[in-house]
């Protein structure tokens, strides 16, 4: 199953088989796979950060079948910390993910430098580094697309009768794929 293209190409709407994509089992060895995890206190009151989580742990699974790189940089009132160092994608479980709390603010712009520095220092070679930002992008800051990213998606998590838009706007102003995973 290829969850990222099944859930681009269910946009909006819920899911139906004629949403779901397959892969090819063929391998692509150079593969980073950065993960932005917004742990803001808005993603925590609206059961947002729950369900990146779940999305989170899928897209380390589909890593692991392909014997791809993963990363993970979560973000959120305590500051932006480097969860998981890139390493080789391993066999995931609920109960490494649990424990990652929220709370606070969205320093945005400082987890994408962050990650873009990452993406760099692992480029060479040959690698394609791959941007996922889970995030209801609840902030002011509209930050510039990160340059050492080969492909970038936004998964947007904004729940709620208001709804800001924000992540689809970061979306289109890096000319990168929006892909909602909200209610």
């Amino acid at each position: 199953m290829d969850w990222p293209r099944t859930l681009v190409a269910r946009g909006a709407e819920k899911l139906a088989l004629g949403h779901l994509r397959f892969r090819d089992m063929e391998r692509v060895s150079a593969r980073l796979h950065c993960v932005l995890l917004d742990c803001s206190s808005s993603m925590v009151t609206t059961g947002a950060l729950a369900r990146a989580k779940g999305v989170l742990l899928d897209l380390f699974r589909e890593a692991y079948l392909r014997r791809e790189h993963v990363a993970l940089i979560c973000f959120g009132g305590e500051g932006v910390q480097l969860r998981l160092a890139p390493c080789k994608a391993g066999a995931w479980s609920d109960d490494w993910i649990a424990p990652i709390g929220g709370g606070g603010g969205t320093p945005l712009a400082e987890a994408l430098g962050r990650a873009d520095d990452l993406l760099a220092a692992h480029g060479g070679g040959g690698t394609q580094g791959w941007l996922w930002l889970l995030s209801d992008a609840r902030t002011r800051e509209l930050p510039r697309r990160p340059v050492h990213a080969d492909a970038i998606r936004v998964l947007d998590f904004e729940s709620g009768r208001v709804r800001l838009k924000r992540a689809r706007m970061l979306a289109e102003a890096w000319d990168v794929p929006c892909i909602p995973c909200n209610d």
